[in-house]
């Protein structure tokens, strides 16, 4: 990904906000998105290409689970600012009950289901830091190739 992108621009041109990065190495691995305007999970380990679109597996997120994946993110972000001062983080399980108990809850929601779709992600970013609405990533998705 090169240079960064205005949120105006990147709705105009067709790209959707991602609401939770779920995984992120060498890259946006996973996470909650909109496609076609509806939540999905999307999984693309070891797809990331660079500034090309990279395959991803996208397949519905639930009502439900979309608040917990909401609740989950905001527990993720107070970590975040308190991690300069030694927070543990709470992924690592046994720091937070709340969010330790959302993990259970969305485990079955994270799991690719057979029926997932195929699509490729072209993934850019504003420029701006993590907040309650979301990553600063978004990605425009079309039919894979």
């Amino acid at each position: 990904m090169n240079g960064t992108w205005g949120e105006e621009q990147l709705i105009a041109d067709g790209f959707e906000r991602v609401t939770v990065e779920l995984e992120w190495y060498d890259g946006l691995r996973a996470g909650l998105a909109g496609v076609g305007g509806e939540p999905h999970y999307f999984d693309g380990y070891g797809q990331y290409t660079g500034d090309g679109p990279g395959e991803y597996r996208v397949w519905p997120a639930p009502p439900a689970a979309v608040a917990w994946e909401h609740e989950q993110w905001a527990i993720r972000l107070r970590w975040s600012g308190q991690r300069g001062e030694g927070a543990p983080d709470p992924a690592l399980g046994g720091v937070d009950a709340r969010y330790d108990e959302l993990d259970a809850l969305l485990a079955g929601h994270r799991q690719e289901p057979p029926d997932a779709r195929l699509l490729a992600g072209e993934v850019r970013h504003t420029g701006a830091g993590d907040g309650p609405e979301g990553t600063g990533y978004w990605v425009r998705w079309r039919l894979h190739c």
